[in-house]
């Protein structure tokens, strides 16, 4: 079989990486993929940087759609990143017959829809492992190794910079701004990390993985997404005197009136396996109803783990290049005339556990009025602790966790307990999961 000829679409840090994985281990890989990988072309507005990365062993342009029109080449690798220029490069590939393999998260949950049909009607495939989870194979384990199961639920640390935020501050007792600080100068997070710690790119990879997971369109604008920017130093600890961890979660289940699809902060008891992921690691669990629960953990980021998922993806491009296209493995795991249309459920509808922390009166009768308002909502409370008060102090931190209710239920509860006078300020809520 003729080498592939793959064009390399950035030069950053996956893009060099890829590089590197595919120059150490070309016999190995050769020898999986049954012939030889070989980028031929490597396109970056920064040519110098273009240069270093190809060390001669490639040739080197400036213009990207140079190479989604280049005859010569097979597979299109896209490491740009973004919504607009990727997108229109991705879709030129596509149209001139060309597979793609791509790390593009973000473009993939807002149009990967639109690229998926593309594809599919120009008998191409496109391959995104590298999108979701860095170097842990997630996306193949879910489209592939777990066929067999319907997908009960996914729940997953999928961002590291958020993780390594929480782990500090639950390590070090510091606040979240410091840490975010630290983050930063250590590159683990950027400049801009809206996106990271605001639940941003976690809500992007779940919208993939609940695609593949439960045969759904690719539905990002329908996920609730809530970050970790406002969460207390006193929370973290409260939690872990309660026998918890805080972690920012993606969750997506399946429900009998729809599909569950959220991002935010969430109380884990601390003796589950993925509560003690710590730094920048990621982790995943998979429940599926033959297989039971199954955990995915790995470096979510990073040059050559991400690398590792794109050189997997360049050698299944290789392997299925003489397949019927109709018979490869769907991009979305269910045949495209197939897939669900049950709806994404809307966050009032969602079914969990709370932790409330209030600031009330240090006086009697708190807590029947707190008590009684979440019986008229028929919340039940499965414990309450309440903290000394400061010398001098007249107000008192009330934390109160409940049994499995709906959110509009915790809602409306939460609105008549602040408006009662011996309450101070706004009540503190993060939603709870068992993951069991």
């Amino acid at each position: 079989m003729k080498p592939i000829n793959v064009g390399l679409l950035g030069a950053g840090t996956v893009g060099g990486g890829t590089f590197r994985v595919l120059q150490r281990n070309s016999e190995e890989i050769s020898r999986r993929a049954g012939c030889a990988i070989r980028i031929a072309v490597v396109a970056d507005k920064d040519v110098v940087r273009a240069k270093a990365v190809a060390a001669d062993a490639a040739r080197v342009t400036a213009d990207a759609f140079e190479v989604v029109n280049d005859p010569q080449i097979d597979v299109v690798v896209e490491l740009i990143g973004g919504y607009t220029i990727a997108k229109d490069l991705m879709l030129k590939a596509i149209a001139n017959g060309k597979h793609v393999v791509t790390a593009n998260k973000a473009l993939l949950a807002l149009h990967g829809n639109e690229i998926f049909s593309a594809a599919r009607k120009q008998g191409v495939m496109v391959a995104f492992e590298a999108a979701v989870g860095g170097g842990i194979p997630i996306i193949k384990s879910l489209r592939e190794g777990l066929t067999a199961n319907r997908i009960e639920w996914i729940a997953g640390i999928i961002n590291g910079t958020s993780n390594f935020i929480l782990s500090e501050m639950r390590a070090r007792g510091a606040a979240f701004a410091d840490v975010l600080k630290q983050a930063q100068s250590k590159g683990y997070a950027e400049a801009d990390p809206t996106f990271d710690i605001e639940g941003v790119d976690a809500a992007h990879k779940l919208a993939i993985m609940a695609a593949i997971g439960f045969g759904i369109p690719v539905q990002f604008d329908k996920a609730y997404v809530e970050g970790i920017s406002k969460l207390a130093q006193q929370d973290i600890r409260y939690a872990e005197e309660l026998g918890y961890r805080i972690k920012l979660l993606g969750i997506a289940k399946r429900k009998a009136a729809g599909f569950e699809l959220r991002v935010h902060p969430t109380l884990i008891p601390a003796r589950q396996l993925i509560a003690n992921v710590e730094g920048v690691m990621n982790a995943i669990l998979v429940k599926g109803d033959a297989v039971g629960q199954t955990m995915y953990y790995g470096a979510g980021a990073g040059a050559e783990p991400t690398a590792s998922a794109v050189v997997a993806d360049l050698v299944d491009v290789a392997r299925a290049l003489t397949a019927d296209p109709e018979h490869r493995v769907p991009h979305l795991a269910f045949q495209h005339d197939q897939l669900s249309n049950v709806p994404i459920l809307p966050m009032g509808e969602v079914e969990t556990s709370y932790y409330l922390r209030l600031r009330v009166a240090d006086k009697a009768g708190v807590l029947a009025d707190i008590t009684r308002i979440l019986a008229d909502q028929a919340i039940s409370i499965e414990a309450l602790v309440q903290k000394e008060p400061d010398a001098g102090e007249e107000y008192v931190d009330i934390i109160l966790l409940t049994h499995l209710t709906r959110e509009k239920k915790i809602d409306a509860a939460i609105r008549s307990i602040e408006a009662l006078p011996v309450v101070s300020g706004k009540i503190t809520r993060i939603r709870m999961e068992a993951l069991q």
